[in-house]
Formats: structure tokens, C-alpha cells, sequence
């Protein structure tokens, strides 16, 4: 990365280095704006915080080097694998992942790292076949009406989920301190508190700054503080921890054969991440080169680099398989800031990065974040997943979709069923397709969807109905 500096105040752009008070400020900023749902990932699925902030900040400076700087995203956990890997941990570890008096799942963790290294690889082999073939090969596999149908079902197929944390007393009530049975309203009372702030803040503080980048944060802080009187939350923890604990960092267990099933099923969930991940960049690229033009420098132009981001993705996955923390994306939400502050140095980024690799080894930092109640993290959820399925909709309807010609709506709507449905109706959510060393237990119904879309599109790109005198109707939109 360039370290040229410029004395213009408008703005910096990706290989930009600001004055090191900038840099730490700005830094700073990026890091209070990833943090409420990087770690609430971390919660929902029972991740170490630590180990997940510590690899945000190592994967997101990982990325940065290998794009050289040239492409100014911010890494944290993503939503989009929640589903499947609460999945698997209710199926391989339900003991542990049940018990709301536990924040840690540490053998279900390491399945789940092999699953995350899983997803890198597809994500850098796509990136490196765009960077040969071009993005237009990448369509024809996996067109908006796969990837957008499966982001509504990974949202809406959390709902479960979403309800079930929403009626928890934990972690202050669980098997051995059960809640009381007149108190079974409170944490419904809770949740819809942190629903109804959440809501609030991310509508009504849009375009206020930094405020506006915050609502979870905000809204969490509220279910929080309601949450104290009716004795929700517990403090000790958070008086005998130390001050200073090292993550828990784990290793994949490549050894354990249950791995290669969570490794497959994970893996696939990339092709609704990959053109999330797209879109950022092309938003990023408009912001950039709208700047250069204010400042009289040459357009960057990184929308071109999609095959690079992908491969820079792949690599903050591979640092979280490897070390232990929630399989990342890069954070829309830094993106805004990024354009209301007008500042896209990924230097700054790279000291956010250090910033987040500092607070993982903060251990009073990680046990308030224990105290937090399930029915609050129940409530931020129930926004949350319902956002993932609506963004689905978003990119089918932002891609203008033709939902009036046949096969689109033949392939949606299977996924949508086999998705939807499966995930609700099929014992522990498996189809009863028994694959060995895949899914020696049934293929998840997440994964059998989007598998089910992809062949479908196959056959209609193999055999396009143009040859059997098939025109394709208008798209009244």
C-alpha cells in the first residue's frame, strides 16, 4: 500500500495513509460499527467472541494485503451461515448448544472450522475462474433467482430460532435454575422491547452519523437495560473474570468424519454470500470513483476487481476456519460510514483490524458480552433473520428478475418449498437423502434446496427452451 499523503480534507481513497489521529479515530469508528452484529453471530451460534473478533481484525488486514490495498472493505461475522451452523451444532452437539447456561460450543466449533475453510476454497476457486472467465460464466450457474430464493430461505428458516431465544430466560435461568412459571411473559416482554427499539433506531436515526450505523448496538443496549429489574441479568461473571484472557482459539477437527458434512453444507451457502459480497464492491467502487472525481485524480475503477474480492473473501474465511471464529463477510454497514465519512483508506481499515484484534483479549470485555439475556439477543434476531430473507427479495427485484416466465418461477419457488419446508417440517431438518462421508444423515434442507436450484437452472441452460420454439415472456416490470 502507497504511504503518499495528501493534505486535501475532502476525503481519502483506498491507498490514501491519513495522519496517525485520523487514522486511530476513523479506525475506531469502523470497529464500534462491525461490533453489535459481529458478535451477536457469535452469540446465536456459540463461537468464542474472542476468537471471532480476533479474526475479523486478522482477516480483514489478510484481505486487505492480498488486494493490496485497493479494495477498502471491512470484515466481520456473517448472517447468511447462521442457519446451517445452528444446524449442525443441533445436530452434532445438542447437548451443549441447547443449554442456554452455556455460551461455548467448543467441539461443535471446530466441526464447523472445516466447514468455514470449505467455504474459502469455493470462494477463491470462484474468484480465480471470474479473474479467467469472466463474471458473465459465474451468472449462468448461480442466476439472482438462485441466490436471491436461497437468502430468503436461510432468513426465514431461522425463524424458528429467532422465537425460540425470544421465550429464553438465559443464561441466568436454565435446567438447574428453571424460570419461574409466572415469569414466563418477561422474556417475551424483553424481546419485544429490543425488537421495538431496534426497529425505531434503524429507521428514525438513518443518515445521523454514526449514530445511524448503530442501531443493534443501540437497540440491544435497550433490551439490555430493561432487562436488569426483572433480575435477566447476572453481573458476576463479569466481576471475576480478568482482565486479560487470550481467545480460545481451536483448531479444524479434520479428524472427526462428522466434518466433511458440516464442511459440504456450509460451503454451498456461499453462493448466496458471493453476490452479496459483489454488490458491496460495485457500491464501494461508485463511492470511490464519485471521490477521485471530486479531487481531480484518476477513477480506481475496483467494481473490475470481483474476481480478486472473492479470492480477498476466501481469505478472511480461511483465517476464521483456521483459528476458530464465525465464517465473515464484509459489512455493509462499514460501507455506509465509509461514504458518509468519505473516507476509504484501508489503512484506516487495517488499524480497525488491530483495534478488534486488541478487544479479543479484553476477558471482562467477553463475559459482559456473556451477561447479555437470550431474549434480548431473541428479539434482534427476529429483525435480523426477516432483514436476510428481504434482502433476498431485494436482489431478485434489484436484478429485475422475470417472475412472469416459467422456469424463473419454477426454480424459486422450489427452493422456497424444499427450503422453507424442509427446514420446518423434516426431522432435525434433513431430507433423508443419506450421502456417505457428505451427509451420512441427510442432506440439510438449506443445502438440498439451493442443490435442487442449481440442477434445475442446469437443465434449462443445457436445454434452453429457445429450442423448443419457446419465446420468453415480457417482464411487466
Amino acid at each position: 500500500m502507497s504511504t503518499r499523503q495528501y493534505s486535501t480534507t475532502h476525503g481519502y481513497m483506498p491507498l490514501d495513509k491519513p495522519p496517525a489521529g485520523a487514522m486511530l479515530s476513523l479506525g475506531f469508528q469502523q470497529v464500534l460499527t462491525m461490533f453489535p452484529a459481529t458478535v451477536l453471530v457469535a452469540i446465536l451460534t456459540k463461537f468464542d467472541v474472542g476468537a471471532t473478533l480476533l479474526t475479523s481484525g486478522l482477516g480483514t488486514i489478510i484481505a486487505l494485503l492480498v488486494s493490496k490495498g485497493r479494495i477498502p472493505l471491512y470484515y466481520g461475522s456473517s448472517f447468511s451461515y447462521i442457519a446451517v451452523v445452528i444446524s449442525a451444532m443441533n445436530l452434532f452437539v445438542p447437548d451443549c448448544f441447547n443449554n442456554p447456561a452455556v455460551n461455548y460450543c467448543g467441539e461443535g466449533v471446530r466441526l464447523v472450522q472445516v466447514g468455514i475453510l470449505g467455504t474459502a476454497l469455493v470462494e477463491i476457486a470462484i474468484g480465480l475462474l471470474i479473474m479467467r472467465l469472466g463474471k458473465a460464466a459465474l451468472d449462468k450457474i448461480l442466476p439472482p433467482i438462485i441466490t436471491g430464493s436461497v437468502a430468503v430461505v436461510i432468513g426465514i428458516a431461522l425463524a424458528g430460532a429467532a422465537l425460540n431465544n425470544a421465550a429464553s430466560g438465559g443464561p441466568v435461568f436454565n435446567q438447574n435454575n428453571p424460570l419461574p412459571a409466572e415469569m414466563a411473559g418477561i422474556p417475551w416482554f424483553i424481546a419485544f422491547v429490543t425488537l421495538a427499539a431496534t426497529v425505531a433506531f434503524s429507521v428514525y436515526l438513518q443518515n445521523r452519523g454514526l449514530l445511524g450505523m448503530l442501531p443493534i448496538l443501540l437497540g440491544a443496549a435497550v433490551g439490555y437495560v430493561v432487562s436488569i429489574p426483572f433480575g435477566l441479568v447476572n453481573f458476576d461473571p463479569v466481576l471475576k473474570a480478568d482482565w486479560f484472557a487470550p481467545p480460545r482459539v481451536t483448531l479444524p477437527a479434520f479428524e472427526d468424519p462428522r466434518a466433511w458434512s458440516v464442511m459440504a453444507s456450509i460451503a454451498l451457502i456461499a453462493i448466496a454470500t458471493i453476490p452479496e459480497s459483489t454488490a458491496h464492491l460495485y457500491q464501494m467502487s461508485l463511492y470511490i470513483d464519485a471521490l477521485a472525481k471530486q479531487l481531480g485524480r484518476a477513477p480506481m475503477e475496483i467494481k473490475k476487481l470481483i474476481g480478486l474480492n472473492l479470492v480477498a473473501d476466501g481469505a478472511q474465511d480461511a483465517i476464521a476456519g483456521l483459528l476458530g471464529g464465525a465464517a465473515g463477510t464484509n459489512y455493509g454497514e462499514n460501507n455506509s460510514l465509509m461514504a458518509i465519512t468519505r473516507n476509504y483508506s484501508s489503512w484506516v481499515l487495517a488499524v480497525a483490524g488491530a483495534i478488534a484484534i486488541a478487544l479479543a483479549f479484553i476477558g471482562k470485555l467477553a463475559a459482559l458480552i456473556g451477561t447479555i439475556p437470550i431474549a434480548v439477543t431473541g428479539g434482534l434476531a427476529i429483525y435480523l433473520f426477516g432483514v436476510i430473507g428481504m434482502q433476498g427479495v431485494a436482489l431478485i427485484q434489484s436484478e429485475k428478475v422475470n417472475l412472469f416466465e416459467p422456469r424463473n418461477l419454477a426454480i424459486g419457488a422450489i427452493i422456497l418449498v424444499a427450503g422453507i419446508g424442509g427446514s420446518m417440517a423434516m426431522p432435525n431438518g434433513l431430507f433423508p437423502f443419506q450421502i456417505p462421508l457428505l451427509f451420512p444423515n441427510g442432506i440439510p434442507a438449506i443445502v438440498f434446496a439451493a442443490m435442487l436450484g442449481i440442477l434445475f437452472n442446469l437443465l434449462f441452460v443445457v436445454l434452453p427452451p429457445r429450442w423448443f420454439g419457446v419465446q420468453e415472456r415480457e417482464n411487466l416490470n
